[in-house]
């Protein structure tokens, strides 16, 4: 796999791009996390949907009750079971959302230069002339000449179904508007943003909290997506709540940064988060266009700086009604990729496009070609720089790992894991070979210190209760890494080097998924006693 990339600087026959691109059984190294939803929650649907590349499925409470995505989870779980194929699953906050309700669900058009008034009165029913709002105190926050934008939920950006609008003047607590540009609005909700405006409502709200002590609890969700982060303080708040609500102690948090006010925060926010999803949906309406670019590239090297993951919203929205990205979206995910993204985020186009698989399938595919001309070498070396001397042990083992993995052309790092933290650093380096990450469960008093689902074919049992493990599912929101589930009698740690049992397993399922061949070379990070060893194997016929 190695032999195969390029570098950008490097000059490319133009005859090579027409060459077909060569099939992989990992689609790509950056991971793909799809929102299930009416178009993407059948068994059929979601099984071409991980076929194609998704790791995560991500459920958002912003619409659908909790009975609705239980369905849609159980199929998920049926589906990953039969084809015993391991996806994460992430839970979206609706946070401090601002929405014009529409009950009545009859189109509203708006013309430009006209006038419309944002009332809190919601008995009112939406018109061309009132749009009803679920926020009492935007009178308060906003004042003339602010912008206000209002489209469809998830909306495309297209000026026929999204409108903007600038405030006029306020009156009591309603805010009147003028229209700046012509739009018809469908369906029963509509998001609204009021740009570059602090909103006073709390990041994680008692629908949220609901939803998450009882949905959440009940599948041990393995993230949480924290719409509106603004503060480091509401990461902390949302990781004191799940820490009471046992099962979720180990739910990783997401720090969704959606304006301004967590943009000026970030770095703060980036210390608490276990990742950030930058939703460059309201945060591309809050900045200038000429800007959204330098907060992507500036946050995702933070991202790779702190090893955490960086995922990327809002990439291929054509491909809702469209079987083909545009030309510039094609162009954004692989832009996504060189920066160094993990995953691409994709929420309407799974949601309720009409082609969830073959968006997934283009996303991937168009992820595998930036990688081949990512810059590792120059990626390394500059995250070696910016760690500093003395590293840690075990930053240093795995910074060691990938250079002799890249040094000796390996088809593959094998990586044994307990925690998940050696594998995860290992993968902050852009290998650019997979990092297959062996998790190997810790056994208390005959009972599961975690719980995981793994990839193996022989999934084991413990008092004849399948187990899941949040260590595994939580590294397939990482770049490059593929987990691997062992027999939990097998040590991580052991006292015996020549124990080679659980790598022969590991060898095995590279053989048979074509990542390992004969005569490839295979670097194994995985510690004996209380030493960490790198090691090189050569395999035979």
């Amino acid at each position: 796999m190695h032999s195969n990339h390029l570098l950008l600087e490097e000059p490319i026959r133009m005859a090579t791009i027409l060459e077909p691109s060569k099939g992989s059984f990992f689609p790509a190294m950056t991971k793909i996390v799809g929102t299930l939803g009416p178009r993407s929650r059948s068994v059929e649907v979601i099984s071409a949907c991980l076929k194609a590349g998704m790791s995560v499925a991500r459920f958002d409470f912003s619409w659908g009750d909790a009975a609705y995505h239980q369905e849609t989870l159980e199929n998920l779980k049926a589906v990953s079971k039969r084809n015993k194929k391991l996806c994460a699953v992430m839970l979206d906050t609706v946070g401090a959302e601002l929405r014009v309700v529409n009950e009545s669900e009859k189109a509203i058009t708006l013309k430009a230069d006209e006038k419309v008034v944002l009332t809190p009165d919601q008995g009112q029913e939406a018109s061309s002339e009132i749009l009803p709002i679920n926020f009492a105190g935007l009178a308060k926050a906003v004042k003339k000449g602010d912008t206000i934008f209002v489209g469809q939920y998830l909306f495309t950006g297209s000026e026929t179904t999204s409108v903007w609008l600038e405030v006029d003047e306020v009156k009591g607590d309603d805010v009147v508007c003028i229209i700046k540009n012509s739009a018809t609005l469908a369906g029963a909700l509509f998001t609204l943003h009021a740009s570059q405006i602090r909103i006073d409502l709390p990041t994680l709200s008692d629908m949220d909290k609901q939803v998450i002590s009882s949905w959440g609890a009940q599948n041990k969700i393995d993230f949480l997506s924290l719409s509106y982060t603004r503060h480091a303080e509401d990461v902390r708040e949302a990781r004191d709540y799940l820490s009471k609500l046992g099962d979720l102690s180990q739910t990783q948090i997401f720090a969704k940064i959606e304006n301004v006010e967590g943009l000026t925060h970030f770095d703060d926010i980036l210390q608490e988060a276990d990742g950030i999803i930058l939703s460059r949906g309201n945060l591309g309406i809050d900045l200038p266009p000429e800007k959204v670019f330098l907060f992507q590239k500036s946050a995702i090297y933070k991202c790779n700086m702190a090893g955490k993951p960086a995922v990327v919203t809002r990439v291929v929205d054509s491909m809702t009604d469209n079987l083909r990205p545009t030309r510039a979206e094609a162009t954004d995910v692989a832009n996504a990729v060189l920066d160094g993204c993990d995953a691409i985020l994709l929420g309407a186009e799974t949601l309720r496009g009409l082609y969830p698989v073959e968006t997934i399938s283009t996303v991937g595919k168009i992820c595998a070609e930036a990688e081949k001309v990512f810059n590792q070498d120059q990626y390394f070396k500059r995250t070696v720089k910016f760690v500093g001397q003395p590293m840690s042990h075990l930053e240093s083992i795995a910074s060691s790992a990938v250079r002799a993995a890249i040094k000796v052309k390996a088809s593959v790092i094998i990586c044994f894991t307990s925690s998940g933290r050696a594998a995860r650093l290992i993968a902050k380096y852009r290998p650019t070979m997979p990092v297959l990450s062996v998790v190997i469960p810790r056994l208390t008093t005959n009972q599961l210190r975690w719980s995981f689902s793994g990839a193996f074919e022989d999934s084991f049992y413990i008092n004849d209760t399948l187990s899941t493990d949040f260590m595994a599912r939580q590294s397939l929101v990482v770049r490059g890494l593929f987990p691997l589930l062992a027999d939990p009698r097998h040590p991580a740690a052991s006292t015996n080097p020549t124990h080679e049992s659980v790598l022969n397993v590991a060898l095995d399922h590279g053989k048979a998924s074509g990542v390992i061949k004969s005569h490839d070379r295979v670097v194994v990070c995985q510690k004996v006693g209380d030493a960490a060893v790198v090691k090189i194997i050569e395999l035979e016929d």
